[in-house]
């Protein structure tokens, strides 16, 4: 392994804003390494609750700039990958001891005006004892609102962005730490360790902490360095049940804490249920859902739901840490501000590193954006902003209408399940055709390795998406772990572990 990798921008963080900041850069020509402790999206990023929104509670904070700018994002997202992120509509029914009527309408008024909006209905009444969308919802439920927002696979959107900019020149190490960097003649001469037993040294010109949870402990106990800012964890769970509805609407349901929740349709046969927002103060790496949070969110579904449901009807759960900035007027985790700070130290014209605080996913290309533009200056960047009108990997579809490109992938490959092409063309859009190269079978695909899961799709995984475990496969890169079985799994990992074996053994690959 040589010792002398010279670098540009080192980026630290594998999830969404380490991700965009790589893409971004690669794409104006910098040459860009992002290491990844653990998996690409194996934290904050797959644990979110899987929405591009403006943000319809953060007007209540008056964080009127905040949702101006995500309700933006949201038509430019929308463009740039419509097989992973889709309209969906949310209903809100009407608790007159909550919120008065008046208050919703005026917020749906500015939620539907903040930004220009070329995609998506507006927002209406609805009368929900004349209506399906009611016909789940206690009958004390009579009128409520809804309007609209998008769907987002958050893991798969941060693959994307990670397969992007290695497409564009950078090089992506996952299952690699930064142990420690320093500044020296000019330049950040950085140690990382690859799957806990290769080290290797680097050197870089400018390091990004995009570490997420991580991003106070990596600038105080890695770089040794001190910040006018740091981070605030905020632990949220979800729980996912058996469908507990018909149609393709979401919910939004108002507590008497003042908090919400979503109810969204999920993965076909399922209906999502969350967030909790708690101070936390564990381990970000080992976060988990509490019982209590299970009944809080169990008991919010009840007080809407015709359906009852308990901690034993839940078939999945998941928590993450979500590192927003720390505010010291905020003593409530659901009023911490949701948007970004950015902080640049060129600690006297020597090599600069910028630190990522608190954002949101939905806003994780402006973030990009405006990271990079700040270090415009220190790194020479001749070429400007360009990622607002690009499709991400598999996101060129036409007029970026799924459901056409869906119909000609249909017709072209006759002979695959319709569940199957469905789902392929859903995860991987246009990248789809190079999963599919020279199949014209079902036979051709490989072993069938549980119900939907065959060897070619794993092998595209693997060289294509840096899976490297069951669990990146079934839970990021795809929910089948919500159908895998014991055997099934067992299949998998062996198979993984062949598909690993086979691959170039270079650590880093130009």
């Amino acid at each position: 392994m040589t010792n002398d990798l010279q670098f540009d921008l080192l980026v630290v963080g594998g999830g969404i804003n380490g991700a965009g900041i790589a893409r971004d850069a690669a794409g104006r020509g910098l040459r860009v390494l992002l290491c990844e402790k653990d998996d690409l999206a194996g934290h904050t990023s797959s644990a979110s609750t899987k929405l591009i929104h403006g943000g319809l509670r953060y007007l209540e904070y008056y964080e009127f700039g905040l949702v101006r700018k995500a309700l933006k994002e949201r038509e430019v997202l929308l463009r740039a990958a419509p097989h992973i992120i889709w309209p969906l509509r949310f209903v809100m029914p009407h608790v007159p001891h909550l919120r008065p009527a008046w208050m919703i309408r005026l917020g749906l008024f500015l939620y539907d005006h903040l930004s220009k909006r070329e995609l998506l209905p507006g927002s209406t009444g609805v009368n929900l004892k004349n209506s399906q969308l009611g016909a789940p919802l206690q009958s004390s439920m009579h009128k409520g609102f809804v309007y609209s927002d998008a769907w987002v696979d958050d893991a798969r959107l941060v693959v994307l962005n990670a397969m992007d900019a290695q497409e564009r020149g950078a090089c992506i190490l996952t299952r690699t730490k930064l142990q420690s960097a320093h500044r020296e003649a000019g330049v950040w001469q950085a140690t990382l360790l690859k799957d806990q037993q290769t080290e290797i040294k680097v050197t870089a010109r400018a390091i990004v902490n995009a570490a997420g949870p991580w991003a106070s402990e990596l600038l105080h106990q890695h770089l040794h360095q001190t910040a006018r800012n740091e981070v605030r964890l905020v632990k949220g769970s979800h729980i996912v049940v058996k469908k507990m509805f018909e149609h393709d609407h979401a919910y939004i349901f108002q507590n008497p804490d003042k908090r919400i929740i979503f109810a969204i349709p999920y993965e076909h046969e399922f209906t999502l249920i969350g967030t909790t927002d708690l101070e936390y103060k564990g381990d970000a790496g080992a976060v988990n859902i509490s019982t209590d949070e299970v009944s809080y969110l169990c008991e919010s579904a009840n007080r809407y739901f015709k359906q009852s449901i308990k901690s034993a009807d839940v078939v999945w759960t998941y928590s993450g840490v979500r590192p927003l900035l720390e505010q010291e007027d905020a003593d409530n985790p659901s009023a911490v501000t949701r948007d970004y700070h950015l902080e640049l130290d060129t600690d006297q014209d020597q090599a600069p590193i910028l630190s990522v605080f608190g954002g949101k996913i939905t806003t994780f290309r402006c973030l990009a954006e405006e990271a990079v533009n700040m270090l415009t200056g220190p790194l020479g960047i001749m070429k400007g902003p360009w990622t607002a009108p690009a499709s991400l990997p598999g996101g060129d579809i036409p007029n970026a209408d799924f459901n056409g490109f869906l119909r000609h992938i249909e017709a072209q490959f006759s002979w695959l399940p319709s569940s199957i092409v469905y789902r392929y063309a859903r995860n991987y859009g246009t990248r789809a055709l190079t999963l599919l190269a020279d199949c014209h079978s079902l036979q051709d695909l490989g072993e069938q390795l549980m119900p939907g899961l065959y060897e070619a799709e794993v092998r595209y995984l693997v060289e294509h998406e840096w899976a490297r475990s069951t669990d990146d496969i079934l839970w990021r890169r795809t929910k089948l772990g919500l159908h895998a079985t014991t055997a099934g799994t067992d299949a998998l990992e062996q198979l993984v572990m062949r598909l690993l074996a086979a691959l170039p053994r270079r650590i880093v690959a130009f």
